[in-house]
């Protein structure tokens, strides 16, 4: 096109010969691998949206979030897939991986059948946006196995799933500082960890009574109310 422009036209298999004789390279951007991924697994099969943002209407463990985030590293990233209950707030499951496969996204359901899977039953939606990893074969048909129901978010449109991106939110405000010093993913993988046991006992919320997730799970279910903050 070049050439073109300066009035010379020359066939493309002699522009090739000429290359290849000085050394002479065309960079070509590659294709996005996660993209292919999400092309080759997209299906049609996308879930009403059953929640309708009624996130703390049906009482703990009936309406799961999840999501994945992308949590950047020296030029790369890592992405975090997490389970929450709208009700309680707590982070249920959890699961941080170095690619976008759909493998992570599993084994964060795995994770939560195998913690809490006696407090869920038939009733319990895990509601998503309509990402290709919850439109997938795999994550439906893990799904329809251990029992639960899968709702969607309306394309575009993050209110649906409003409490999880909170979530993911706060916890990046709160990393933030040592995101500075990550030089390895399991520079991250330690500091989700902490965060997370924080997040869960210690982090107290206004809207759960001024209790943290775990603490305010406790209150709900069994009605114990903690001693020292009884007045």
């Amino acid at each position: 096109m070049r050439l073109l422009h300066m009035g010379i036209r020359m066939n493309h298999k002699k522009i090739r010969r000429l290359m290849r004789k000085y050394g002479l390279a065309c960079p070509i951007r590659k294709a996005n691998p996660y993209r292919r991924m999400a092309k080759a697994l997209r299906t049609n099969a996308v879930a009403d949206n059953h929640v309708h943002r009624e996130f703390k209407l049906h009482g703990p463990r009936k309406i799961l979030l999840t999501d994945i985030t992308y949590i950047p590293l020296r030029g790369k990233f890592c992405y975090l897939s997490v389970i929450i209950d709208a009700f309680t707030m707590q982070a249920l499951s959890y699961k941080l991986s170095e690619g976008l496969e759909v493998d992570f996204v599993l084994e964060t359901v795995k994770a939560l059948i195998r913690e809490h899977g006696i407090s869920l039953d038939s009733e319990t939606y895990i509601h998503s946006d309509q990402g290709f990893h919850y439109t997938s074969i795999q994550f439906r048909k893990l799904i329809s196995d251990v029992g639960l129901r899968q709702s969607m978010s309306r394309r575009g449109n993050c209110w649906d799933n409003a409490p999880q991106e909170s979530f993911f939110g706060h916890m990046k405000d709160e990393l933030h500082k040592q995101a500075k010093t990550w030089d390895t993913f399991n520079d991250i993988a330690v500091s989700i960890d902490d965060w997370m046991d924080y997040y869960n006992n210690d982090r107290y919320q206004t809207g759960l009574k001024k209790l943290s997730p775990n603490e305010y799970y406790e209150y709900i279910t069994k009605g114990i109310y903690p001693a020292s903050m009884k007045i």
